[in-house]
């Protein structure tokens, strides 16, 4: 279908898929960073207990990736924090503390690898037609679009676009050589457009002012996570009740990403992959949580990055998830990843989400028929997905926390609609 150059199964030599898990790495390290930062900025850590929140990130995740590869769906999907669970864990962190983060991840992540091992959401597995999973795919992808954008202009780093004119020009290059890497460079240069765009990005952002070295400087250079950072788990019913909502939320997303993957990489998709994926993230969100972690899930990031570079070897993945974890032991190279300025995120961004719309949308085109009742569900679907996470915060109040949580996630609503809407349209 996409012409994937190296399938799930076949290996690619060492030195070139250290360069390719690399690669992975750096595609999914933006967001899975801001997720500790704005967890621990909200609930007023001091920096090196941030720094500690990071390192313990990154060892979860890549714990998670290995499970995710071996145990799990098998397919080469990455595993990163989730941002369904920030507003969870800001307000269990802010009201009840670390300790009972812990204890709500441990024992939510206990549920969700139940909930796959008995195959309860692999049962679900046929209201996902092709109608469905394709719109959910593009949802996927369109649900980063804002992200990417953001990060192109320096927004969450600058709001009042002080910077906006240097961020452009970075994200610009960062782009450009991405794509040109991408579509024209020759032999295993082709497969590893991020890294290439990546440094050019950084290089040019150095003397422009926009690289911070803060982290880097305040970082130890070895230190071994331990578990249980914040104290012993505390487990709070009502800090467990909140979670699961975002547990439902990644879920659903997961689903999602099983069926990118699975079209992208050319490789059958059946309840026993999604079952053993689900089953996993939920063995991976006990894990985080006694490491003092966030919740994973699968990265849209890297499913992307797989359509890109088409190169879904779940070798590379692995070493991917072994890259994690090391650096996960060495903090200040950590620092150093962490200090890759936005617009250069960015740049790569741009071209990685819009390859997951964008296989969402083949899907619909080999597989759909467009006839009255298709169009009209997945123009239903794409309208409610794409307006629903403009809802404003304050609005949102006024809603039970699970609806809510679920109002914040355009490819959940999207997803939902499509399936009510294919079942009952006959």
């Amino acid at each position: 279908m996409n012409g994937v150059r190296v399938g799930i199964d076949e290996k690619v030599p060492l030195d070139r898929a250290v360069v390719l898990g690399f690669q992975h790495v750096l595609a999914m390290f933006g967001a899975t960073i801001t997720v500790p930062l704005v967890v621990g900025n909200a609930i007023g850590l001091e920096q090196h207990q941030i720094a500690l929140l990071i390192q313990a990130v990154l060892l979860a995740m890549g714990i998670a990736t290995i499970l995710q590869t071996t145990i799990g769906s098998r397919y080469p999907i990455v595993q990163g924090s989730s941002f369904a669970f920030i507003p969870g864990l800001i307000s269990i962190g802010g009201s009840s503390g670390l300790a009972a983060v812990e204890g709500a991840l441990i024992a939510g992540g206990i549920i969700e690898a139940i909930f796959g091992g008995l195959g309860i959401v692999g049962r679900l597995r046929r209201l996902f037609t092709p109608l469905v999973t394709g719109v959910t795919i593009m949802l996927i992808g369109f649900s980063l679009a804002h992200v990417a954008v953001k990060y192109a202009l320096n927004f969450f780093a600058d709001p009042t676009a002080a910077s906006a004119p240097k961020a452009f020009a970075i994200a610009l290059i960062t782009f450009a050589v991405t794509v040109t890497v991408a579509l024209k460079a020759k032999g295993s240069l082709r497969a590893m457009p991020v890294i290439v765009g990546a440094v050019v990005g950084y290089i040019v952002s150095i003397p422009l002012g926009m690289t911070d070295f803060t982290l880097v400087n305040e970082l130890p250079v070895f230190n071994v996570p331990s578990l249980f950072p914040w104290g012993i788990p505390v487990f709070e019913v009502s800090a467990i009740i909140i979670l699961l909502f975002a547990y439902m939320v990644s879920i659903i997303e997961s689903v999602g990403d099983y069926h990118a993957i699975s079209a992208i990489s050319e490789a059958p998709i059946t309840k026993k992959h999604i079952n053993r994926g689900i089953m996993s993230e939920g063995i991976a969100c006990t894990i985080a949580g006694a490491l003092g972690a966030c919740g994973t899930t699968s990265y849209s990031e890297n499913i992307g990055l797989v359509a890109l570079t088409k190169v879904a070897s779940r070798q590379v993945v692995q070493i991917g998830g072994i890259i994690l974890i090391v650096i996960a032991m060495f903090p200040k190279f950590s620092g150093l990843l962490a200090s890759i300025p936005q617009p250069v995120l960015g740049g790569l961004t741009v071209a990685l989400y819009g390859m997951i719309s964008v296989t969402g949308l083949r899907l619909i085109k080999e597989k759909v028929e467009l006839n009255d009742r298709n169009v009209l569900i997945i123009a239903s679907a794409l309208i409610v997905g794409l307006g629903s996470p403009q809802l404003p915060q304050e609005f949102l109040e006024h809603f039970p926390r699970l609806i809510a949580s679920i109002l914040e996630s355009g490819m959940a609503v999207g997803a939902i609609t499509a399936i009510i809407l294919d079942q009952v349209l006959r």
